[in-house]
Parts: structure tokens; sequence; C-alpha cells
């Protein structure tokens, strides 16, 4: 758990095995059709999902796979570039959840998505922005 900056043992241990739930033998049923609805309510007012059309947010275009902090053109935090992050399901289900505890000092103001079926499918969506 060194990797994320800041975060201690016992809270990306208990966030960690809250993922095992999520993403483990008792994995949650994705849909991204009701993914890309949470993305309407939740992340579109900052984020894109078009290629190249960054807003206040990067765009989510290709979000998967990719380095976090590496989109061209767009201005990340410091917190977010050094995070050394490449998102993936179980990296997306802890930030989507809790962004500021994720990586502290970040400039994403959004506290998170706290439900994890809406954002098991979230994630089923941003899977599909090839």
């Amino acid at each position: 758990m060194t990797s994320r900056m800041g975060m201690g043992m016992g809270m990306g241990l208990a966030m960690a095995l809250g993922l095992a739930s999520a993403f483990g033998g008792d994995a949650l049923a994705q849909n991204a059709d009701a993914g890309l609805a949470v993305f309407k309510a939740n992340c579109s007012a900052c984020h894109s999902a078009q290629a190249g059309r960054n807003l206040v947010g990067p765009s989510l275009f290709a979000l998967v796979g990719r380095k976090a902090g590496s989109v061209a053109g767009f201005h990340y935090s410091a917190a977010n570039k050094a995070s050394a992050m490449v998102w993936d399901a179980a990296e997306l289900d802890l930030y989507l959840a809790s962004p500021a505890i994720v990586v502290p000092h970040t400039s994403m103001t959004f506290s998170g998505v706290k439900d994890a079926q809406k954002r098991a499918d979230l994630i089923a969506y941003l899977t599909t922005l090839r």
C-alpha cells in the first residue's frame, strides 16, 4: 500500500478488502448502459467521453489502461501526476469511491460514488470508451 501518497496502511487495507467482494469471487454484475447514466449524472459536467476533448477535467476516452496524469494538454495536479497509477478496474473502484483519499491533494473536488453497484456500472461504461 505504499504506492498511494499519504494513504495509511489501515485505510488502504480496509479499502482493498472492500474491493474483494466487488471484484473477487462475489463480483457485482456490471451494466455499461447503467454506467452511462452514472457518468451523465456524476462525471459529464467536468469530463468528456470523447477523444481529445478536455473540459474542467481530462477526457476519459481510453481511460482504462492509461497511466494517471498522462492526457496531453491537460494540467494535472502534482499529486495526480506523481501517483504512478494505471487505471484498471481495481484502481478506478478505489479512486471513484473517494478520490481525495486515494490521491491526497488531487485537484478533483468530486467526493466520490459511494454506491458499489454504481461504481461497477460506471467502470463497465468507461471500459467501452475506445
